[in-house]
């Protein structure tokens, strides 16, 4: 499944008309310095960046891998950095460099489980000792349209992750058991957590999960691997 791992052609075909809504809960925020490097992987159009430069923050960059996206978010804020991501996950950050990373929204976008460990190995890198991450993602859901596309794609895919399924319009994307996230951040400690509801970039409801959790206080050791070529 690594080819679905990376969708920029998808995302830059719709980069002008998508519309992102997980929300931001600042009281997350407080306590953090107002220049506290804040790291945005998957900025998209750079909506939540948006929201953090007003309440105060300044020292914010964003990442994506689609430069469809990227255009649009330079375009929208052109004041703040933004840069395509050429070789995901791997991020232009030196170790232990970033206070905060906002991760909204894109696990949802990388079905393979291994994908998703080697992106969070990587923001694990670039954090701080006891620095944040911020996770904004969608939960499996019970409705029979949804168990009907998660069964069938992967009935298509050779019994692919429970969860993972294809949009009307070609995205393949990721819905998640709430233990999962548990077995992810396995690295981290727990700050907190909290449900959400959230519009989907097509216009459905759909149910979610925010989580605040710190970064090892001491080195882990990682070992990030480079992309490979897709077939």
């Amino acid at each position: 499944m690594s080819d679905l791992n990376h969708q920029a052609a998808y995302w830059d075909a719709v980069a002008e008309t998508k519309r992102f809504t997980h929300p931001l809960h600042t009281p997350w925020l407080e306590g953090l310095d107002r220049d506290a490097v804040i790291l945005d992987y998957g900025c998209g159009y750079g909506r939540t960046m948006s929201t953090l430069e007003q309440h105060g923050f300044g020292n914010l960059f964003g990442v994506d891998t689609s430069p469809g996206m990227i255009a649009r978010a330079r375009r929208l804020h052109p004041a703040m950095r933004f840069e395509v991501l050429t070789t995901a996950p791997t991020l232009p950050c030196p170790d232990a460099s970033i206070d905060l990373v906002v991760l909204f929204a894109v696990l949802t976008c990388i079905p393979d489980d291994q994908a998703q460990r080697r992106l969070i190995g990587e923001l694990c890198r670039v954090l701080k000792p006891g620095g944040r991450l911020y996770l904004s993602d969608l939960l499996l859901q019970h409705d029979q349209r949804h168990r009907d596309r998660y069964t069938e794609f992967g009935a298509r895919h050779g019994g692919s992750t429970y969860g993972v399924f294809r949009t009307a319009d070609g995205a393949v994307c990721r819905h998640h058991h709430d233990d999962w996230f548990t077995d992810l951040l396995t690295d981290f400690t727990p700050v907190d957590t909290r449900p959400v509801t959230v519009a989907t970039m097509n216009g459905h409801e759909a149910a979610g999960v925010q989580i605040l959790a710190g970064a090892p206080t001491s080195a882990v050791p990682r070992k990030v691997e480079r992309p490979g070529p897709t077939s």
